[in-house]
């Protein structure tokens, strides 16, 4: 993997480059699907749990991550768009849960329309998650 993709994004993110930070950034580059923190465990087994959750939660923070609700009760994170950024989050995509295998997957060419809210509401992120059987377990 590209280590100057992984520390600018990082630097891009105004977070501080780590080993866990880039491990954890290097996983989500290559992955299709969305992660739980139980995955990212059982594939970094060295790494330990609490580090793992804290650079999962700044990441979602800071605008690399955003949540997936992956299946029941199954929080997952996937990586971000360039359009995110600390505390606002533009990704207006579904997410297809695949109740086969299981994994998550962003639909990035699928985009939702934002709603036009009242007078006084701000609107902080969309979410829409759809399920089915993906074209590998078709």
């Amino acid at each position: 993997m590209n280590n100057r993709r992984i520390l600018h994004t990082l630097e891009q993110h105004s977070i501080r480059p780590t080993p866990m930070r880039m491990l954890v950034l290097e996983h989500f580059l290559q992955q299709r699907s969305a992660q739980s923190l139980a995955e990212l465990e059982t594939t970094m087994p060295r790494a330990d749990r609490i580090t793992l959750y804290r650079t999962v939660k700044t990441f979602v923070e800071k605008g690399i991550l955003h949540q997936v609700e992956g299946g029941p009760g199954a929080t997952r994170y996937a990586l971000c768009h360039d359009a995110c950024t600390e505390g606002e989050h533009r990704d207006f995509h579904p997410h297809f849960h695949c109740t086969v295998c299981g994994q998550t997957v962003c639909l990035d060419t699928v985009h939702l329309a934002v709603p036009a809210l009242p007078a006084g509401y701000r609107l902080s992120e969309v979410e829409m998650a759809v399920r089915g059987v993906c074209p590998g377990c078709a």
